[in-house]
């Protein structure tokens, strides 16, 4: 049993962002090895983007393509996703069933389909405070879900003791299996001649720290230490962002850029601002290493395991003087070892090759655990 192909069924809400990347780069890579590989999402979110990144997964996807609607929070479409899952996780025959984030592992370790029930939560309900009330909704919610999971696989050691402290010790077996770049991704990039001075590449929403970067480039454009700035990405905040930019009169130096691929945002910016508030194991973080990108990151989620010995330069999260000043040193050159480091850090212990082999172990692991020893 240990050596025959699998079939997997990954189940996810949005096919948008870092845990669609991480699914997308996961299935290629199983397909890859020989297993058999489906995915059930949203059918409301991505638009034509995600449209073109499934067609570009047609090709790996043996068990198909499964798209229906999800809701971010829940409602009455969650029965009909549900019902879904059981259904194709029968009708393919499928040994594993991987939800990923709140939803995609709500459906999948909901649906009764005797297959190995796996859970990676992608930060998800994690990143609630156990004292609000949505909170406190879904970390209960958690709680029971967690008796019906057979292995949980924890992108970060962060993400497993963030796990542990709100939600209790997982009953059944858990692993930490990093998330991981492409080959192609470790090549190096150079920005633009006309590149701006800071760029940030992610959702525009509070927990990415969007606010606390504005306030810290207000600092240095007030003191003429630099010029430009460039915010790539969309998200709910964004009017607000824009309307407290015009504001503040800065419109002129920080520019919005829409979506762009990562590493062709990359090259529209000397430095990286990564200001979250809350992060699991962010891709964007190991994309940057990965093309010896300079950046500035908070101390929050997994981002001490990315860099490592380097840790010590990470600045605290909501402290716009300390991000500003980061900023500048790194502006000035100051990092420039470090970013090298990084790179070939990332290049050791964070690719596709290494996630994949990781989990694909992990599920050996628990499918054997379930079957009765023999002799």
């Amino acid at each position: 049993m240990t050596g025959r192909p699998l079939r997997i069924l990954h189940v996810l809400r949005a096919p948008v962002g870092g845990l669609f990347r991480h699914v997308a780069d996961l299935a290629e890579a199983e397909a890859g090895h020989g297993h058999a590989v489906g995915l059930v999402l949203d059918s409301i979110t991505g638009g034509a983007e995600a449209e073109r990144a499934l067609q570009r997964l047609v090709p790996a996807a043996a068990l198909g393509i499964h798209r229906v609607p999800m809701s971010r929070h829940l409602g009455l479409s969650d029965f009909n996703a549900v019902r879904l899952v059981e259904r194709l996780a029968r009708e393919k025959n499928a040994d594993i069933v991987h939800g990923h984030g709140a939803k995609g592992g709500a459906y999948a370790r909901l649906a009764r389909a005797g297959a190995l029930r796996v859970y990676t939560p992608h930060g998800g309900s994690l990143h609630y405070p156990a004292a609000s009330l949505l909170g406190l909704l879904y970390l209960n919610l958690e709680r029971l879900l967690a008796r019906r999971t057979d292995l949980f696989l924890f992108e970060s050691e962060f993400g497993r003791r963030a796990f542990g402290e709100k939600i209790g010790a997982p009953r059944a077996a858990a692993r930490v299996v990093h998330n991981g770049v492409r080959p192609d991704e470790l090549v190096a990039i150079a920005p633009d001649r006309d590149a701006a001075d800071v760029v940030f590449v992610g959702e525009l929403r509070r927990l990415k720290g969007v606010d606390v970067l504005i306030e810290a480039l207000s600092r240095l454009l007030a003191g003429e230490r630099i010029e430009s700035a460039i915010l790539f990405g969309d998200g709910p905040d964004a009017g607000a962002y824009r309307a407290e930019i015009g504001r503040r009169g800065l419109s002129s130096h920080i520019q919005f850029g829409g979506s762009k691929p990562a590493r062709e945002a990359f090259k529209r910016g000397r430095v990286l601002a990564v200001p979250s508030r809350a992060e699991s194991l962010p891709y964007i973080v190991l994309e940057a290493a990965a093309a010896a990108m300079p950046m500035v990151a908070t101390r929050v989620g997994g981002m001490a395991e990315i860099f490592g010995p380097d840790a010590t330069a990470l600045v605290p999260p909501e402290d716009p003087a300390a991000l500003a000043e980061a900023l500048l040193r790194t502006l000035e050159g100051d990092g420039a070892v470090r970013t090298k480091r990084l790179r070939e850090r990332v290049a050791r212990q964070f690719t596709v090759a290494a996630m994949t082999e990781g989990v694909l172990a992990a599920y050996r692991e628990a499918l054997a655990a379930r079957v009765p020893a023999h002799g």
